[in-house]
């Protein structure tokens, strides 16, 4: 993901919800609150393939699409913890009562 391509379909997005009536900001600000390429991507798409009717039905599918993101963004920080868990506890220990003085 680049800032070219993020732009690139910022300006997709603008150009499918103009074509709505709705205005350039309201597409400026879905992207905004999106932010990645591949959310404002599939918000882009879905814009253009469904063609919805009111703002509100885009703001409620922007929504959906940033729960999505913050659920996998969770997932994933949630599996690499485990990993370092795991880690952790299988890591090799030295057997007790060795490593002390005494």
């Amino acid at each position: 993901m680049t800032d070219q391509s993020v732009k690139e379909w910022t300006d997709v997005l603008i150009g499918e919800v103009e074509k709505l009536g709705f205005p350039r900001e309201f597409g400026a600000l879905l992207a905004a609150s999106l932010g990645t390429e591949s959310t404002i991507r599939r918000l882009a798409l879905y814009v253009a393939h469904n063609q919805p009717g009111s703002a509100e039905d885009i703001a409620d599918e922007m929504l959906a699409i940033r729960d999505d993101r913050d659920h996998w963004q969770e997932k994933k920080q949630a599996e690499y913890y485990n990993r370092k868990v795991t880690e952790w506890q299988n890591r090799k220990r030295e057997p007790e009562g060795e490593g002390e003085d005494g």
